[in-house]
Order: C-alpha cells, then sequence, then structure tokens
C-alpha cells in the first residue's frame, strides 16, 4: 500500500490540494484549528467552555506533578473518576478566581512575584553554590510540568492574583467568643444514654430456608450471583526504570560527571559570622534612615579600627536580639539562609573580615565573618555509587523520551497486534488470564483504574484492538488488548447455592431483629420494665464509646426538652438499635488554653464558611454549569 503511494505521490498532492484549497477559502486556516481545537465541553464559566481535551491535559499535568512530589502515591487515586472531577472542580474554581480578579483590578507586581518565587522549596533547591540560579535545572524542572519559564511564572502570578479574591474575606472573618462557645458547647454536648443492640447475627439460629425459598431468592436477585466480564489480555509495559537497570555507563563519562561536580557532591560551604544591626523602621522617612546610616557607619569605623572589640560594640549596640546577647554571633549557616544581601557580603569576606554597611529589609548590618567550614572533598570512589545512579537515570529518561513517540505510535497504527511494537523496541510481550473489569491488587500496572476502562471499552471487547498507549505511572506507558473475552453471566445455582442461602439467612436475620427491636421499643415506651437494657454511658461527638455513628447521630439528635427519650435505629443488614436518652450533660471542662484555641478553630471555620459562601456567589455572578455528573460516593463509605 506504501509503495503505492510513494509511485503515484504527484496524483495523491494533486488531489489532495483540489480538497483542501476551497476549504481554506470558505473557512480559513483559523476555521480549521477552531474545529480540531473545539472539544466536548464539561464545564462552562462565564459562556466560555472548558472542554474535556483541555480536562484530560489539565488532570496529565496535575498527576504527573503529584507523583514527582510524592513518588509512593499510589497511581490508582490518580486516575480514579474522584480525582479527575477534583481536577476539573479546580479548573473552574481558577476560571472563576480568574475572571473576579480580573474585574476587581486585582494584580500581582513584580517584587510579589519575585518574593513567592524565592521562597519556592523547589526553585531554592537549584541555587548553584555561588547563590545564583541554574537557570538549564529551573528550566527543566518547570518542563516536566509542560511549561516554559515564562509560562510557570505567569501562572504564578495568576494564581496570586487569584488568591487576593478570597483573602480579603478570610482575613476578614471572625467569629465573637461568645458566639463561638453557644456552638462549641452544643457540638460537643454530652448525653448519658443506655443502647440494646438486636443483632441481625443473634437470629441466624431461627432461619432456616427451604430449597423453594432458597431457588426463589436466587430467581428473583439474579444481580446479586453474577460473574465478572473476564478477558484474556496481552500487554506492553515501556519503563524508564526498567530502561535504567539495561545502561551501562562509560568509565570516562562517570569520572567526568565527578570532575564537573564535585564541589556538589561534597555539599555546602558552611560560613560563620557576627552582625551588628540597626534597624529601619518599615515606611520611615529618608531622614531618620540616613541618621540610622550615619550611627552605622560611626560603629564600622570602631569596629575596623579595633576589631577584637566587636562582640562586645554588638552586645551594646545591635538591635537584633536573638544574637546581641551573644556578640553578634549567627552560629554557621550556608547559602540560601540568609537574605541576599548579607549572604552576599558574608560570602564574599575572608575569615576575620569585616564588611562594609549592608542594607537589607530590616536596616544596615555589620558583617564579620568569623569562620569557614569548608567540606572535605569525596573521593571519585566514596559518590561513585550517586554518580552512576545520576547518570543512569538521566539516560534512562531520555531513552524514555525517545522512545515514548514510537512505543504510542507502533500501538496505534498497528493496533490489531502488540508484537511489532515488541519486536521494533525489544520489549517482553506479558499476557494475564482472567482480567477483571475491577482493579485488584497485586495486578501491577493492570490496576490502573483507566487502562482497565480502556481495555473494557466497547470498542476494545467488539474489535480487540489495542488500547491508546497509557500513563500509568511516571515515566511508565503501558498498551494492552483483549485476546479473548467472556462477558458476565449469572452463575449457576448449583455453582452458588451457599452463597444463595447465607444471603438469604442474613437479610431474614436482619427482618428479625428489626422487628424484635420495634417490638422492644413500643413496649419500653409504653412503660414496661427496661431492666434488659445494660448500664448508662456517656457519649459526645469527640467520644463515642464505640458507638455505631448511626446510633451516635440518633442519641445526639434526640429532643433534649423531653427526657427520658426513646428512640430505635435501623441497622440495615447489622440489625437494629433501640436508643434511651437519660441525661443532657454539659461539655467536660477546659482549661482556657484549650478554649482559646478552640475559639480560635471555629474563627478559622467560620472564615472558611464565608469564603467558600463568596465563591458559590461568583459561580452563579458567572453562570458556571459542569456539564458532567460529579462521582458517585462508593458503596463502602460510610452511612
Amino acid at each position: 500500500m506504501f509503495d503505492s503511494i510513494r509511485n503515484h505521490k504527484k496524483y495523491l498532492m494533486g488531489f489532495l490540494l483540489i480538497l483542501i484549497i476551497p476549504s481554506f477559502v470558505l473557512f480559513g486556516i483559523q476555521g480549521f484549528n477552531d474545529v480540531s481545537n473545539r472539544g466536548e465541553p464539561v464545564a462552562s464559566v462565564d459562556g466560555e467552555d472548558i472542554t474535556k481535551t483541555e480536562w484530560d491535559q489539565a488532570h496529565q499535568a496535575e498527576s504527573q506533578r503529584l507523583r514527582e512530589s510524592m513518588p509512593t502515591l499510589d497511581p490508582k487515586l490518580l486516575d480514579s473518576s474522584e480525582a479527575r472531577y477534583a481536577t476539573l472542580e479546580r479548573m473552574v474554581r481558577e476560571r472563576v478566581l480568574a475572571l473576579a480578579a480580573q474585574k476587581l483590578h486585582l494584580y500581582t507586581s513584580d517584587q510579589r512575584l519575585a518574593r513567592d518565587l524565592q521562597e519556592n522549596e523547589a526553585i531554592a533547591s537549584l541555587r548553584k553554590p555561588d547563590g545564583s540560579l541554574d537557570v538549564e535545572a529551573y528550566r527543566q524542572l518547570v518542563g516536566r510540568q509542560g511549561m516554559t519559564p515564562e509560562m510557570f511564572e505567569a501562572r504564578v502570578r495568576a494564581d496570586l492574583s487569584q488568591r487576593q479574591v478570597t483573602q480579603g474575606i478570610q482575613a476578614s472573618g471572625f467569629a465573637p467568643g461568645a458566639l463561638a462557645n453557644v456552638s462549641l458547647n452544643a457540638f460537643f454536648e454530652r448525653r448519658e444514654v443506655r443502647v440494646a443492640l438486636f443483632k441481625a447475627s443473634d437470629f441466624a439460629a431461627r432461619v432456616s430456608p427451604s430449597e423453594a425459598e432458597i431457588e426463589g431468592f436466587y430467581n428473583n436477585n439474579p444481580a446479586l450471583f453474577q460473574a465478572p466480564e473476564q478477558a484474556d489480555v496481552e500487554y506492553l509495559v515501556l519503563d524508564a526504570a526498567a530502561l535504567q537497570k539495561g545502561i551501562v555507563l562509560n568509565e570516562a563519562e562517570v569520572r567526568a560527571y565527578y570532575e564537573q561536580n564535585a564541589a556538589r557532591l561534597s555539599g555546602n560551604e558552611e560560613r560563620r559570622a557576627s552582625h551588628i544591626l540597626l534597624t529601619v523602621p518599615a515606611g520611615a522617612p529618608a531622614t531618620e534612615k540616613d541618621k540610622v546610616r550615619e550611627r552605622a557607619a560611626t560603629l564600622l569605623a570602631q569596629v575596623r579600627q579595633d576589631p577584637a572589640s566587636f562582640a562586645a560594640v554588638a552586645k551594646a549596640n545591635s538591635q537584633d536580639p536573638g544574637s546581641a546577647v551573644n556578640g553578634g554571633d549567627l552560629d554557621f549557616f550556608a547559602r540560601g539562609a540568609m537574605v541576599k544581601p548579607f549572604e552576599d557580603a558574608a560570602f564574599a569576606l575572608q575569615k576575620g573580615g569585616i564588611s562594609d554597611l549592608v542594607e537589607s529589609e530590616f536596616g544596615f548590618h555589620i558583617i564579620q565573618l568569623t569562620d569557614i567550614k569548608a567540606p572535605k572533598q569525596r573521593s571519585f570512589e566514596e559518590v561513585r555509587p550517586e554518580i552512576e545512579a545520576d547518570l543512569k537515570k538521566q539516560q534512562a529518561q531520555k531513552q524514555f523520551a525517545e522512545t515514548a513517540e514510537a512505543f504510542s505510535n507502533l500501538v496505534y497504527e498497528q493496533g490489531d497486534s502488540l508484537k511489532p511494537a515488541a519486536d521494533r523496541l525489544k520489549l517482553d510481550l506479558q499476557t494475564v488470564k482472567g482480567l477483571t473489569r475491577q482493579p485488584r491488587p497485586g495486578q501491577g500496572v493492570l490496576s490502573n483504574e483507566r487502562l482497565l476502562n480502556a481495555l473494557f471499552s466497547a470498542e476494545s471487547v467488539e474489535k480487540k484492538r489495542n488500547t491508546e498507549a497509557i500513563e500509568t505511572a511516571s515515566g511508565q506507558l503501558v498498551s494492552a488488548r483483549i485476546v479473548q473475552y467472556a462477558p458476565a453471566r449469572t452463575q449457576a445455582l448449583a455453582d452458588v447455592r451457599d452463597q444463595v442461602r447465607n444471603r438469604l439467612v442474613a437479610q431474614r436475620s436482619a427482618e428479625l431483629a428489626r422487628e424484635e427491636g420495634a417490638k422492644k421499643l413500643d413496649a419500653w415506651k409504653a412503660g414496661a420494665d427496661a431492666v434488659e437494657l445494660p448500664a448508662a454511658q456517656t457519649v459526645s461527638r469527640d467520644k463515642a464509646q464505640g458507638l455505631a455513628l448511626p446510633v451516635l447521630n440518633a442519641a445526639l439528635s434526640v429532643d433534649a426538652g423531653k427526657l427520658p427519650a426513646w428512640t430505635g435505629v435501623d441497622l440495615r443488614d447489622a440489625g437494629y438499635a433501640v436508643v434511651k436518652v437519660d441525661k443532657v450533660l454539659p461539655r467536660e471542662a477546659r482549661d482556657s488554653q484549650a478554649l482559646s484555641q478552640e475559639v480560635q478553630q471555629y474563627a478559622q471555620w467560620w472564615s472558611s464558611a464565608e469564603s467558600q459562601a463568596y465563591y458559590e456567589a461568583l459561580k452563579d455572578r458567572f453562570k458556571v454549569s459542569i456539564k458532567v455528573p460529579a462521582p458517585a460516593a462508593a458503596e463502602n463509605a460510610p452511612r
């Protein structure tokens, strides 16, 4: 086929031009871009759609960031429907806050942006021994997030501007102590209760279903006894970690790396200094600042004339309360520990030297360098394992990046088999039998929810084609295909008879427990002797005393105005509970410090609630619409 295309490419190009040129005339290049970029809308903010493509890209970037920051994080959590929906909600929130910031004319200055970037730990770790930023490492850091430095800085600026939208609400929110105590007292209120449990398991001996009843239950509940769909699968894994194991390093390359990075591998130089600080109040007029500078210059001349007096002069004059009592001594510090003007001056001095006046945001410093602790250079053999690990990791990542595109193209273009990709890239074609749609521990890459969804999609099941290359972890791509498929089916009664009987017994036992519990509740309410009730216990929201959550909630919800009070709680398959509330007790006494902390926490909750209410109002203002349903709560979630 491809030979035919090559032999007739002139005719083919002419034919394509006939098709394409009129389209450009009618729609223009922008029209084609619009069509290709327009995806299915999943949300809308102020009339602007968020497409499924944008959602997928944002979630992929977010997953990559989380994997790098938390390497041990279970990949299944990132690929879950809940995690994907959380990404969409975050995208909507960013759009809403960005619009609000724009309309409120909130802006982040260059100085504020620079300060935030300097405080970023990941960026700070990229500083060279001389204190300058390793620009190439910085580009690689943001590049792993799919951004250029300019894009990253624009994103940080936008984030800082967006924070201003809600910061005003949060900062101004407060809760009076009296109001906080009313709410906290009610929340931590204690109740003296007696609880009678009617456990379903205690009634199981009374249930003896007949064969007809077992067969009837089976016929009426076929969905309970289904064998899940299963598939025999083959799959390929392209893994940077596996590539790393096969890399053999050149001796000269390892030694060259050592020579270029020996200082960094040995650790950072530390310096010990003392200083005299004269502070300048924020917003002080120039005349006051000049007076402080003149006084500092006088002290500088004094210590330069007699360097041995530095500690005494610092003790008498320095306005840094932390170091003045120690003669200005700051102990040892490495680069990045001090503000930049101070750091630059300290690392430029010789041992025993005294700096000129150094101005920082705190005021004027006079610095004396008292000691230098240079790290002992580690030998080549000492650091060789670290160097080899670094180089292998770098080469594996490079090899993975170069191979990933070929892997993705091969599994797509030759979609009816994984063998061509396996042969071309020298990967092991792996197989597994009886794979189900639900993720299970111990399945490795085949426990990835996104991969399983693709594998059990209608197209994959019907046509048995390769899935697309799916990222299942950082530096790991997987493609799989179904070889043999068995759909879900109702199992024969003979195969599941014990399971059917157990379910029927459990259901009947729970019914008997509820009937007995409800009967006892009615009798006790009518005045019958409640001697069967266990001893009273005091419960509260922070001390449940082992009560199930539905029972605790019921006990704390009973009208305290009519005591003693009775209530029944249906525990579903577990049975039934009867609760008698005898007394309402005030919350336990707290010391003043604990009370103060609780009031502060309540105020924070209040501020957060006001901030969330403001955000909800902004969503209404900007007509937010999320067009995909929120994921259903897990079946085993707390009720």
